[in-house]
């Protein structure tokens, strides 16, 4: 998993629904903490909340993207 600072646009909306797995940055911007902090279930729901898609999930074994 991992935030694209070019399309993140800082509204929190990762930060509202996965506190420990993410932080705003000094810039604003979205940034990943821990990701073994969260349940996949509110990793998938941050993804899915972040109005710019800046979420990129993808496959720890395989690199495959799996969202957006």
């Amino acid at each position: 998993m991992r935030v694209n600072p070019d399309l993140c646009v800082g509204t929190g909306n990762c930060v509202a629904i996965a506190p420990r797995l993410f932080s705003l940055g000094p810039k604003g911007k979205a940034q990943v903490r821990n990701p073994s902090e969260e349940s996949l279930e509110k990793i998938w729901a941050a993804a899915r909340a972040c109005p710019t898609h800046a979420i990129i999930l993808e496959d720890e074994s395989t690199g495959e993207r799996l969202y957006p």
